[in-house]
């Protein structure tokens, strides 16, 4: 599958919806997935790097997954933490009916998955939980990120995982210079670095 794909509106190749098995929030669920989203055939390595090293999530407020593909860590968020409200964010509009389906089949009735605009921009977040698309390019990754992380509320923390090789060394000093934001790396596993940001 050509990369470019999960970052589409509408990706062009069939849907084929597939059901697959992990284990989110301790649970061994069945979960659906198709081509033209990221990692359709199991839970990526580095989502699963960083589902491992978060902390437990707000019991309450607004939670949001960045980019949330098929919905791994939505679902985990809102599992984990039944009373917030879980926003799952992508451009990608079969990556949210994807994640729709999976709410829906756990029965987790506190997901919106929704396109970036349609979150009220007055809204801030007490936890951002990302494994950001990096490969979108850094331009465009940076726009990304200073739309969003500066939503964060007061004492409120974004976790994010990033391939080492993939600039996350670069990514933790541009978020700190370029957004005034605290940023500290707890946790590296398998190649990938987890970053906590901060106010």
């Amino acid at each position: 599958m050509p990369q470019e794909h999960y970052f589409s509106s509408k990706p062009a190749d069939e849907a084929s919806l597939r059901t697959i098995r992990a284990t989110l929030a301790g649970r061994e669920l069945e979960l659906l997935t198709a081509g033209g989203v990221f990692s359709p055939e199991h839970l990526d390595t580095g989502t699963r790097v960083l589902l491992d090293a978060v902390p437990a999530p707000p019991a309450s407020g607004d939670l949001l997954d960045l980019g949330c593909g098929w919905g791994p860590i939505a679902l985990s968020l809102a599992l984990r933490s039944p009373d917030a409200s879980v926003w799952a964010v992508d451009v990608n509009e079969r990556a949210l009916d994807l994640v729709r389906r999976n709410a829906a089949r756990l029965g987790l009735g506190n997901v919106r998955a929704v396109l970036p605009d349609e979150v009220p921009a007055e809204l801030r977040f007490a936890a951002i939980w990302s494994n950001p698309p990096i490969r979108i390019g850094k331009e465009e990754l940076h726009a990304l990120l200073e739309r969003w992380l500066p939503r964060l509320g007061d004492d409120a923390g974004a976790w994010l995982v990033v391939a080492k090789q993939l600039g996350a060394e670069s990514l933790q000093r541009w978020i700190a210079e370029a957004l005034g934001l605290e940023v500290r790396r707890p946790e590296q596993s398998k190649g990938f670095r987890v970053l906590e940001v901060r106010r």
